[in-house]
């Protein structure tokens, strides 16, 4: 029987619009896509499609009651213990997961992505290294204005009052303070060449270091 080392996990946390999703995205071309699973926190906000449309609204999607990280500790737990998972498909223009999952394999890296992955202290548990990615409030409030008008069918209204009623909030009370557990606070994202040079080489290095402690197999 193989021997296999405990997948490296990774967690790459910052305010929405922060450019997490870009440094993810750095780390999965440098490193290769197929040698990692890729864990988004998005993909686990709780199912609302029994509330109706009014109850709905007052949901608070900023604060981290309203993602279901329960589970993704479970699959964490599954895929550091080498066992594939199915990751729930969120619909973020109806507010409900779809029938539709993705099938995630075990890999040596295992990259968590998230505005709240740092705010909770039982996953917060499973990171080996941990990425902080630091933007300036106005560029954050400026690309996610844009995701959400083109990517999610929202007006600009809905946006500005959603982001002065809870997003604003929420980071300053949950995102700003995970920071301090961060090892690596990376300044304008994925475009911060030298940062991510560093980070890319880390993770190589830390892949190399535990791939010589597996021990040889059996005959």
């Amino acid at each position: 029987m193989e021997n296999h080392a405990t997948p490296l996990v990774i967690g790459i946390a910052g305010g929405s619009g922060s450019g997490k999703t870009t440094v993810a995205n750095v780390i999965l071309s440098r490193v290769g896509a197929d040698h990692i699973a890729y864990l988004p926190h998005d993909a686990y906000y709780k199912d609302l499609r029994d509330l109706p449309p009014n109850q709905r609204a007052e949901i608070n999607f900023d604060h981290p009651d309203s993602l279901d990280t329960e589970l993704m500790i479970t699959h964490l737990q599954q895929l550091r213990d080498l066992q594939p998972v199915d990751i729930p498909v969120y619909d973020f223009k109806h507010d409900q997961r779809t029938d539709q999952t993705i099938r995630i394999d075990p890999q040596p890296v295992i990259l968590v992505e998230g505005i709240l992955i740092f705010a909770d202290p039982e996953l917060l548990k499973y990171f080996d290294v941990k990425i902080f990615v630091d933007t300036d409030a106005d560029i954050r409030f400026i690309r996610r204005l844009q995701r959400d008008i083109y990517q999610r069918g929202r007006t600009i209204e809905t946006v500005v009052e959603q982001y002065l009623a809870t997003v604003r909030p929420m980071h300053l009370k949950f995102v700003e303070p995970s920071r301090r557990y961060a090892d690596i606070i990376v300044p304008e994202g994925g475009h911060n060449i030298v940062a991510m040079d560093m980070i890319v080489a880390r993770i190589q290095s830390l892949l190399h270091t535990r791939a010589e402690k597996i021990p040889e197999r059996e005959e």
